[in-house]
This record gives C-alpha cells, sequence and structure tokens, in this order.
C-alpha cells in the first residue's frame, strides 16, 4: 500500500511538465476560481465482511462486497489558484455495509457478521488538473458573426487528507444496536481488546472528469479510494471474546452479535474474528459544479469582466 501512496504522490507532482501541451494560453482558467460542488452517488465498503467466494484479499476489488452498496453523497467548496492546481473543502456522507451473507466462501459465511455505519468524512483534498479545455463566450458581437463555442472541459487526479466518524450497528431481533458499546471484542474487559475510538484519519485519492453544460454548471464523476487508519468501522478486527462473559458484563445483543455464527462451535473464544488490516471506502459520485467567480448583476457586468481579462492577451 505504500508504493501506491508513493507512487500516485510522484505523479501528482510531477506529471505538470508533460501535460501542459494541453492547456489553453488563455487565462481562462481564472474565470472558474471559486465553484460549489455537489455529489451524488454510490458507497462502498473493503473491510473484514462479505466479499468474493474465497479467502479475503486486502485491499483488492476482486474482495468487494457489491451487494452492500450504498448512497452517498457530498458537498464542497473548489478553489483554483493556478492553471494546474485547485484545493477542495469537501464533506462526504452517507451509509456503507457489509455482510458475510454476501459470500459462498464457507468460513466467511458460517461467520454470520453483518453491519452499517453511517460515516461523515470531511477532507482537505489537492487536485491536479491534467488536462483543461476552457473557452468563454464571444469575442465581439458582431451581427451575423458567430463566435467560437464555449468549452469547459477539465479531467484531474486528488489527494489530500481528512478525518471521518463513523458508528457501526448490527441487527438483533429486529433492532439495530451500537457496536462501540456492546464491545464484542472484549474491549474494555479483563483479556480482551482495548477501546477503539469511532473517528480515524483518511487520505482520499482519485480521478475525476467534468463537463460544461453553460456558463456557469458544470456535470461530471469522481471515483475515489479512502484510506482509513482504524480497523474497526465493521467493528470486527481480532478474535472472539467469552461469551459467557459478555452475557453478565454487558447483556445478551453483545454475545449474540460477537458470534453470530451458524456454527457457533467453529469459532470459539481465541480464535480469529477478523484480520488486521485497515478498513477503507469507495466513492463512484456523479458531480454538479456552481461557478460563483462572478455575481453576475446582468449580462453586461459579466461580459465587462470578460473583456477586462482578455484584453490582457
Amino acid at each position: 500500500m505504500n508504493k501506491i501512496l508513493t507512487t500516485f504522490l510522484l505523479l501528482f507532482v510531477s506529471i505538470p511538465f508533460y501535460f501542459g501541451q494541453y492547456f489553453n494560453t488563455q487565462r481562462n482558467w481564472s474565470m472558474n476560481k471559486k465553484e460549489l460542488v455537489f455529489g451524488l452517488g454510490a458507497t462502498g465498503f473493503l473491510g473484514d465482511l462479505g466479499g468474493a467466494d474465497k479467502i479475503g484479499t486486502d485491499y483488492s476489488l476482486k474482495d468487494y462486497d457489491f451487494n452492500s452498496t450504498n448512497i452517498g453523497g457530498s458537498i464542497g467548496f473548489r478553489y483554483r489558484f493556478h492553471p494546474y492546481y485547485s484545493t477542495t473543502s469537501i464533506l462526504n456522507f452517507g451509509m456503507i455495509k457489509g455482510s458475510d451473507a454476501h459470500t459462498n466462501e464457507p468460513v466467511r459465511f458460517n461467520r454470520n457478521l453483518q453491519f452499517r455505519s453511517p460515516v461523515l468524512n470531511f477532507s482537505q483534498r489537492f487536485e491536479f488538473i491534467l488536462f483543461a479545455n476552457e473557452k468563454f463566450g464571444r469575442r465581439y458581437k458582431i451581427p451575423g458573426l458567430k463566435g467560437f463555442r464555449e468549452k469547459n472541459e477539465q479531467f484531474y487526479l486528488f489527494s489530500g487528507i481528512g478525518v471521518m466518524l463513523f458508528n457501526p450497528q448490527a441487527q438483533y431481533n429486529g433492532e439495530w444496536y451500537n457496536l462501540h458499546e456492546l464491545k464484542t471484542e472484549g474491549q474494555g474487559l479483563p483479556g480482551g481488546a482495548a477501546p477503539y475510538k469511532r473517528v480515524t484519519a483518511t487520505i482520499p485519492m482519485g480521478i475525476g472528469m467534468r463537463m460544461g453544460i453553460s456558463r456557469y454548471w458544470r456535470i461530471g464523476i469522481e471515483i475515489s479510494y479512502i484510506k482509513t487508519f482504524s480497523d474497526y468501522i465493521d467493528d470486527v478486527h481480532g478474535v472472539y471474546y467469552d461469551p459467557a462473559v459478555l452475557i453478565t458484563q454487558v447483556g445478551p445483543a453483545s454475545a449474540a452479535l460477537s458470534n453470530p455464527a451458524t456454527t457457533p462451535s467453529w469459532f470459539e473464544p481465541g480464535s480469529q474474528r477478523g484480520d488486521k488490516q485497515n478498513d477503507g471506502l469507495i466513492y463512484v459520485n456523479f458531480t454538479l459544479t456552481k461557478n460563483i467567480t462572478f455575481h453576475q448583476v446582468g449580462t453586461k457586468r459579466l461580459r465587462y469582466k470578460q473583456a477586462k481579462l482578455r484584453s490582457k492577451f
């Protein structure tokens, strides 16, 4: 995973030297400095639960639980400070899920663990624009003469830092329980795991494209992987804890959700419950972007600003 991060960062820094030829020579980029970004799409989870019909594979889409894909959204503010670079403050929200019922691998299917978790992830992203084709309006309004068509297209890479809040839950007797409070791996109990926090740092990384549909609006798509620094987003990390202690110390829901296996004897206290690799998320968002660089008060003011900008070239 460290090699992937290193490669991504090297591309992020070095590619401008190779892609400069794909940018307009005019300063049309400065007419899109400030934008509001809205997103709606799918959320996915890469962790201990569900996955392919075989032994789990860390950090691989081969082990992705497609049946647990859910809906999420985002809202953010983007500031472009250079033809190649911009930064976006963005809040992603949604629900992620995972279930062993979605795999036919015998041991994982019998383990029978499942979860859902609302997530709230705030990130500060840094974007490198691989390609931009941006042209605005007509230079002169001459009757019978058409100007060039407006263009507003971008392809970009992004990465950054963030923080995410999560709260894993599971269902027992028709009611949803917060798993953090149930101490399913004996968190804080004698011989059990250490308590975990429901907040983690994140590193988003991905690729996106935007296409203008008017002078102020763009539509696009973003695909991103969110690296986290927690293995408890699904409440599964270490080994099974003694259910008899959980019943007396926490309650029957704790014991039941700690080991809901169809054959509980396969998973005795102390046997492996999950791996110790940190969890990850996947977002696929369709985006809508609003240019707020100008506060339009009639068309004359906008044309004046454009004419003033172009007169420099």
